[in-house]
Parts: structure tokens; sequence; C-alpha cells
């Protein structure tokens, strides 16, 4: 499709989508982005809408400052698949004793785990830097100290919203039935608690007291407060991405256990909520994705739809007007409390028919209804990536 300018904007702002199709609290934040002095360019994902601070969808180059609004408070927050030798031939028909299994496994919603995992436990999980990660716990933010024993008990479990956790069938193209596992997750709760103590941090700072949102307060480079937001930044990533892959272990481990013979291909894992050092057109820059996956050329990511949509494995094209990007799925077309208002649980049971999955009044803001269709997001970024796969779910664990 290619992009259109966002105009009035001082640094560039390409938006892979309808710029008038955008909400306009939407299309203010993204001006008030592109008003930043440190800014060097802005890509618009087509999933974008309203965020806390920075669009949801944005993908935002800095030059020696970093906003962690531009981050978002699930730090790390990203997906995770595996393709297994498993054809849709060999599930069984009643779904509902794999997803209870799955459950009783992987801790959801405000559930965390009664003992911490232990690495050398979970087969086909890596043991190697689990003792270093942890010792650096030591070294954040003094104000989260007291969370150890919690971020430690949640290491491995999926949260709520739009988190999941699903078994899905390929369609079409030569692997037609080929059964997938997926999951999304982020840093739980202590990535929310780090991106708010940086983000009360930045907005007292004194350069950003003229900002046109305070919520866009940046870290400047060379200074100690931008040091300290780096440290527990990447650690809230590592935090992230590990829990990903303690719970595709477990999760394998109860496919394994309902299928003996099953194997397991290569995993594919991608943050959509972090902060990347890169260099476009001979500048360095710290790029922020907030609900963004990085696509550069050859590079494997996964873009979910909805609960009863599907999901895409894609490969990026290396595009650099899009800083290498692609977005995280296919967006929420409206907020939680109206998605409650507008559709019934009536409505969720038709619009997941099909799907071994929770029909209750607690996912009704879920529903597929409350998404923007993911075809047609995938049309809007076909420069950005190329779809290796295409993939619907036949059992999704929401929290």
């Amino acid at each position: 499709m290619g992009f259109t300018p966002l105009a009035g904007t001082r640094a560039p702002v390409r938006v892979w989508t309808d710029p008038y199709g955008i909400e306009p609290q939407a299309a203010q934040q993204l001006r008030n982005i592109g008003a930043l002095p440190w800014v060097q360019g802005v890509a618009v994902m087509p999933d974008v809408h309203f965020g806390k601070g920075a669009t949801v969808g944005s993908v935002i180059a800095m030059r020696r400052a970093v906003s962690p609004a531009a981050v978002g408070v699930d730090i790390g927050c990203g997906m995770s698949a595996v393709r297994t030798s498993l054809t849709a031939a060999d599930l069984p028909d009643d779904l509902a004793p794999l997803r209870s299994a799955i459950e009783a496994t992987i801790p959801v919603g405000f559930a965390k785990r009664d003992d911490p995992v232990d690495p050398r436990r979970v087969r086909g999980l890596a043991h190697a830097g689990w003792d270093a990660f942890w010792r650096r716990f030591g070294e954040l933010d003094r104000k989260v100290a007291q969370l150890e024993h919690r971020a430690q008990h949640q290491m491995g479990t999926l949260g709520g919203g739009n988190h999941f956790v699903e078994v899905c069938v390929e369609q079409g193209g030569p692997d037609d039935g080929q059964v997938w596992l997926m999951l999304h997750s982020g840093s739980r709760n202590i990535g929310k608690e780090l991106a708010e103590r940086h983000m009360a941090v930045a907005r007292g700072l004194p350069h950003n007291v003229d900002l046109p949102d305070r919520d866009l307060a940046v870290f400047l480079a060379g200074t100690p407060e931008m040091d300290a937001y780096r440290r527990d930044l990447f650690w809230a990533q590592e935090y992230a991405r590990r829990n990903r892959e303690v719970m595709l272990a477990l999760l394998c481990g109860v496919v394994r256990d309902e299928f003996p013979h099953v194997s397991y291909g290569e995993p594919i894992s991608c943050h959509h909520n972090y902060v990347a050092e890169e260099t476009y057109d001979g500048v360095d820059v710290l790029v922020t994705r907030k609900g963004a996956i990085r696509a550069g050329r050859g590079d494997l990511g996964i873009i979910p739809g909805s609960m009863g949509t599907g999901s895409y494995i894609v490969r990026g094209k290396g595009n650099p007007d899009a800083y290498c990007s692609a977005s995280h799925g296919a967006g929420r077309r409206m907020s939680r409390g109206q998605a409650k208002r507008t559709y019934s649980t009536a409505d969720l049971v038709r619009q997941t028919a099909g799907v071994e999955c929770r029909k209750d009044a607690g996912v009704v803001d879920e529903i597929p209804g409350a998404y923007k269709d993911i075809t047609k997001v995938m049309a809007q970024q076909d420069d950005l990536v190329e779809v290796v796969a295409h993939l619907k779910q036949v059992v999704c664990v929401k929290g």
C-alpha cells in the first residue's frame, strides 16, 4: 500500500492507513509526537489507535532521547509461536479437555504461581542466565524492591486483557492443516510498576515543562535518569521474553502429554512494546515500538487478529520508511467499555463459533467485533511484510 504523510508535523509522520480514518484523539497524539524536538521521524501502523501518552501502533525514532510513554507500560509485551508436527486430523473433536489442561498449567488473569518456576525442571527451556537475571533485580529502582517475590511468582503466567494462549491450525498453502501453538503476554505487573515510576520522573524534568503533552516527557542521553530507565527497561524486556519462553515450554509440555509423538520447530518470538538502538540514513536513533514489531528484511514476526479471526506469521521486508516495522495486531476499533456496552455474551458466542474458549461476560471486551478487520490491516502493510502462514485458532485461553 505504501504510506501517506500526516500533515502539520515538524518531523515526518508516515501513516500506513487512511489518515482521515484515524480517531481524532490519536491523530492529535501523533502530531504532538511529531512536534518533539528530539524526534527524527514516526511510522504509524495500520492498527493505530489512541493510547496513554503515545499512540498504540506508533514507531518513534528519537535522537539521543527516549519517551517512556512511547514504549508503554507493559514493557516487552509480545508474541511467541511454534509450529508442531501435528495436523488438524490429529486433534480430537472435543477440545475442552485440552483447554482445561492448558489453564491448569499456565495461571491466567491475576493468578500467580504457588512456587516460582525452576527452569531446570521445564523441558525445552534454556537454563542459561537465570541466576544472573534474578540477581539484577536488586539493581532496579529501589521503589520496586518489595515486588521481587511477586515477580518471581508471576514468571510463567499469562495475565489478562488481550493476553492469550492459542492452539491454531494453518489455513491454505502447502502446509494447510498444520497445528501451531501461540501466546501473547508481557512483563506482567513488574513492567508496569517500573514504567509508571519512570514516567513520573520524566514528567518532572525541566526540559519537559513546555511539551504539548506532559505524558510524552523524555529522558536525554548522558543523564542519570536515562541510565536508570534503560537499566530497568532492558531488565523488564528480558523478563517479558523469559516469561513467554517459560509459558511456551510449558504449553509444549501440555500438548506433548496429549500427543506423545509430537515434535516442534524453531520458536518465533517478537516484542511489540520495546526500545531498540538502530541506525537509519547514517543517524543513530533510539526506536520505540509501541504496538509494533520489528520487520527487518527476513525477520520472522507474529501479527494476531482477535480471539475469533486468526493470526499471521510474517517475514519482514526491511522497509526503512517504516523503520523496519509492522503492526502488532489488528488493533482495537472500540474501547473495552464501549465493547461491553455494544455486545452481549450471545454476540460473543456467535463471533467465536468453532473456537474452544471462554464465552462469558468476563471476556466480552475481547470480542472480535471490538477489533479492526485483520485482513484489511494486513493489506495496508503489504510493503512492510509478506505472509508466511495464516493461522486460525481452535483453542483460545484468556485471563
